[in-house]
């Protein structure tokens, strides 16, 4: 169930839900324990792990073709990295512990500096233990902007995250527990845009806005419907797409995806966000609350963002390969072993206990990898193209990533 302010803690105080820009080429950024105010004014405080003592982070905003210099400082308990979601930039700038850098020690720092030849919505994270330190608040939005203006009358961020709080507000532990690494992860039960429980977003007749939404949630995926309104979608992850209606009329993103949408407010009074991914779990995100008069009835012209130097991948003659994810509870292999074999089900389900006591939890072709270092799955050239025809047999959703490139989906 998602708790809202009132629900949670017995009050609605407003909630702001303007994240901090840092509009900078170069700056510091720290990782360090903190404090935030997640469920709302009056109530308890919430015990995190911040990048700049803020949460979400702060917006670290460039324009495409500039270059990115952030020194990274961590004063956090345990080692860290930052990995930068959804950018292109050299593999030693990519963030990853035992593989492209070595984890950033307490205490330490680490500079991390690339180009920027695509304009869209990325964002920022550990990718050293980040369960917990991303569960813990760790996360922020990385904005490049257009070289030549976007035609919207405003550009508004939404960094939507998920946490599983006490009744104190307090962060429950237990980031890896079983339960949730077997199943559908670690689902909270407080939904956030931009750190804080949302109770309403002022629109403003008659204008077009472009949303930028982030989820940054450890497992959480969002299906959103805006009432009363028909959003377009501009970009996926990033990168521009032709306009459209979203599937369904849902806005779904699963955890680490971005969408940018194209809205023109044409409404008036209150109309709701909802969340329905879940469909017993259905609730209201957030209210969208018109001020001023009527929005004006004249359309408006269609905006299509221009296209990120992207390399078109050569189809014909694209290698491909097979990638099948399998494992978890209910594992579906399993299962037809004990649907084909009844006999053998008590050697089945020891088998999938001894399995997640080794924390062979999930696998890729049937291999489990433990930590960033490992055999490669797969040796690829430079310069050529791939097909990865993705296969999910298991029970549960996967949304999947790519460093330091784009996929475009077939």
């Amino acid at each position: 169930m998602i708790i809202s302010r009132r629900g949670f803690l017995g009050t609605a105080a407003a909630a702001a839900l303007v994240p901090s820009v840092a509009m900078a080429q170069g700056r510091t950024v720290v990782a360090k324990p903190g404090s935030a105010s997640i469920v709302g004014a009056g109530q308890p405080a919430t015990a995190v792990w911040a990048y700049d003592g803020q949460v979400p982070g702060p917006v670290l905003r460039f324009r495409q073709g500039e270059r990115a210099r952030m020194v990274v400082e961590n004063r956090l308990p345990q080692p860290t990295t930052v990995h930068w979601h959804g950018l292109r930039l050299p593999n030693a700038m990519d963030g990853v512990p035992d593989l492209t850098q070595p984890a950033i020690p307490p205490g330490g720092r680490f500079v991390y500096e690339f180009d920027l030849p695509d304009a869209g919505t990325f964002w920022y994270h550990p990718h050293q233990r980040s369960a917990e330190q991303v569960g813990r608040g760790l996360a922020g939005a990385f904005i490049v902007d257009e070289r030549a203006p976007v035609a919207v009358d405003r550009d508004e961020l939404w960094v939507l995250d998920d946490w599983r709080l006490t009744q104190e507000a307090a962060i429950a532990e237990e980031f890896n527990h079983p339960m949730d690494a077997s199943h559908a992860g670690r689902l909270g039960n407080t939904v956030t845009i931009n750190g804080r429980v949302p109770e309403r977003f002022a629109a403003r007749a008659g204008e077009r806005l472009r949303l930028r939404l982030i989820n940054v949630s450890n497992a959480r995926i969002f299906a959103l419907t805006f009432e009363g309104h028909a959003p377009q979608v501009i970009a996926v992850d990033g990168h521009p797409v032709e306009p459209h209606a979203p599937d369904g009329g849902r806005v779904v993103l699963g955890p680490a995806m971005r969408a940018d949408l194209l809205i023109d407010m044409t409404a008036n009074g209150t109309h709701r966000v909802i969340d329905s991914f879940y469909p017993n779990r259905t609730y209201r995100l957030v209210d969208l609350v018109y001020e001023g008069g009527p929005a004006p009835t004249h359309p408006r012209p269609p905006l299509r963002l221009p296209d990120n130097p992207i390399p078109t991948p050569d189809l014909e003659r694209a290698e491909r390969h097979v990638i099948e994810l399998g494992g978890g509870m209910m594992d579906p292999r399993l299962m037809r072993v004990i649907q084909q074999t009844p006999e053998r089900r008590d050697e089945v389900v020891a088998e999938m206990r001894q399995r997640m006591q080794r924390g062979a939890i999930w696998t890729i072709n049937g291999v489990a990898a433990h930590g960033h270092a490992h055999a490669p799955l797969l040796t690829l050239a430079h310069g050529r193209t791939y097909i990865f025809d993705l296969v999910n047999d298991t029970a549960w959703h996967h949304p999947m990533h790519l460093h330091g490139m784009p996929m475009h989906v077939l």
